[in-house]
């Protein structure tokens, strides 16, 4: 019961964050309006880290299996991509790279500012 809680909350979030994309004029996904609505409400003390904790790791875990319904999406347009899959591979690759540069980069930095690594 505690798993069926905390994904409710989850997704009444990710409702908000829908709302937000609804009624906020601007180019950014209503996914993105949750993260920062979920962000607040733990950084805010709103939502204890417990109400979420368990359910959040158990879909982190799960992530790679969420992208295979994209890939799928990818096959019915293979026609399309495939004169330019060498440029698509190459934006994915370069993509990809400064993505983990960046988050390391970041990652250093507020452990440098915080003094800690977050290890307990």
């Amino acid at each position: 019961m505690k798993y069926l809680r905390q994904f409710g909350i989850i997704l009444f979030i990710s409702f908000l964050g829908e709302i937000a994309n609804y009624a906020i004029p601007l180019p950014i996904p209503a996914s993105i309006y949750g993260i920062i609505i979920l962000f607040l409400c733990l950084e805010l003390k709103i939502l204890p880290l417990s109400s979420v904790k368990e359910t959040g790791k158990f879909l982190i875990e799960i992530m790679p299996v969420m992208f295979i319904p994209a890939a799928a999406g990818v096959l019915n347009v293979w026609g399309i991509i495939k004169p330019s899959v060498i440029e698509y591979i190459a934006v994915m690759v370069i993509s990809t790279i400064a993505v983990m540069a960046v988050s390391g980069l970041v990652t250093q930095l507020v452990i440098r500012l915080t003094g800690h690594s977050g290890h307990q």
